[in-house]
């Protein structure tokens, strides 16, 4: 079986480092906002180029976190895309504002950005950007709106850790950006963890206080706060795998080259340009028969999985938000995407073994 992931082998590779990490942490005996989440904070600000990076707990709180620092009017409008994983859109809703949505370039699954100023009102506040899958959104167009009409620009970057768009790093480009370090990810924690990164120093400042029940000084709180702090331990477990991180990407794209050159044009592949470095966090093709195809594969003994099946406005969560809407191109992504096995620790044989079973597939 060639599984689509395997996060126990994935982290045997690194069991020596993250094992003596743990030891220190476990003799220092400090747990919460010690010297190892500073540590990981620098590191990674240094990798991202930027000045400032705070450690949250978790991806969704690093959105909502960012959010909650613009101090917008409530309810305000911000624009999202329609195809991005479901955090995005919760955090927009637990910010107190008002998704919306925006239908999917299909030559890179990211926001369109020809459709978003149909969409902007005078409540219009923000532009929350993902960079769905790893290939980042084009950052260019998406400023010149942000500039034009006045809004914030975030950054979903929780897929996209060390992506580049000319040359620059994921995450540097908004007022904001908002990472994850679910074990899955490129850039994975042994547990859940995330961080926003930013170039400005009072959303720094502010963020810190957010994270910590409001407080930057303790026991003294100056305003309504969370507690969404990154503990010492997933700290200090990020900073073992950062050192690894370009050596991840590297291999991805080379796994993604192989695929990209010889998957038959049966398949929708990804489509690569020079102005991005893509980090494939996810490998997703897509088929008309994607469900059949999936079946095939699994009988072949190829394991893969599917991002998303539901998109975010057909949850029974959210439809209340969306009455009436429909977001065709979105759906057809979601009816027809497979993402298939492309990790640190697959081999280039298993892909040309994935690649031959896939090419006799016939609809």
């Amino acid at each position: 079986m060639i599984y689509y992931e395997n996060l126990a082998l994935l982290n045997q590779q690194f069991s020596e480092e993250l094992q003596h990490v743990f030891q220190e942490v476990l003799a220092e005996g400090w747990f919460i906002e010690g010297r190892r989440l500073g540590q990981f904070e620098a590191e990674f600000a240094a990798y991202c180029q930027v000045k400032y990076c705070i450690g949250v707990s978790n991806g969704l709180d690093a959105l909502k976190l960012a959010l909650i620092a613009l101090d917008l009017p409530p309810q305000s409008e911000i624009i999202v895309p329609a195809h991005t994983f479901i955090a995005t859109i919760l955090s927009v809703i637990h910010a107190g504002h008002i998704p919306v949505l925006i239908e999917p370039d299909m030559a890179t699954y990211n926001i369109n950005p020809q459709q978003i100023e149909e969409k902007i009102s005078s409540k219009t506040r923000a532009l929350l950007a993902v960079h769905l899958y790893g290939k980042m959104c084009n950052m260019s167009v998406l400023i010149e709106i942000a500039h034009k009409y006045n809004l914030y620009l975030i950054e979903d970057a929780a897929q996209a850790h060390g992506a580049r768009y000319n040359h620059q790093v994921a995450g540097s480009f908004g007022d904001m950006a908002a990472f994850s370090f679910y074990p899955s990810k490129n850039l994975g924690a042994l547990g859940d963890a995330g961080a926003v990164i930013s170039n400005h120093s009072r959303y720094a400042l502010k963020l810190k206080a957010l994270r910590n029940y409001g407080s930057s000084e303790k026991y003294h709180y100056e305003m309504i706060g969370h507690n969404n702090r990154l503990d010492e331990l997933q700290a200090a477990f990020l900073s073992v795998k950062l050192r690894y991180l370009d050596q991840i990407n590297a291999h991805k794209r080379q796994l993604a080259r192989i695929y990209l050159q010889y998957l038959k044009e049966d398949f929708i592949k990804p489509q690569v340009h020079p102005d991005y470095e893509d980090v494939f966090h996810i490998f997703a093709i897509r088929h008309p028969q994607r469900d059949q195809l999936k079946a095939y594969l699994i009988d072949k003994g190829i394991q893969t999985g599917i991002h998303y099946p539901i998109p975010p406005h057909r949850q029974n969560a959210l439809k209340s938000y969306f009455v009436g809407e429909n977001y065709p191109l979105c759906e057809e992504i979601h009816k027809t995407i497979l993402s298939l096995p492309i990790s640190f620790i697959h081999k280039e044989e298993e892909i040309y073994q994935i690649i031959d079973v896939m090419n006799q597939f016939s609809m």
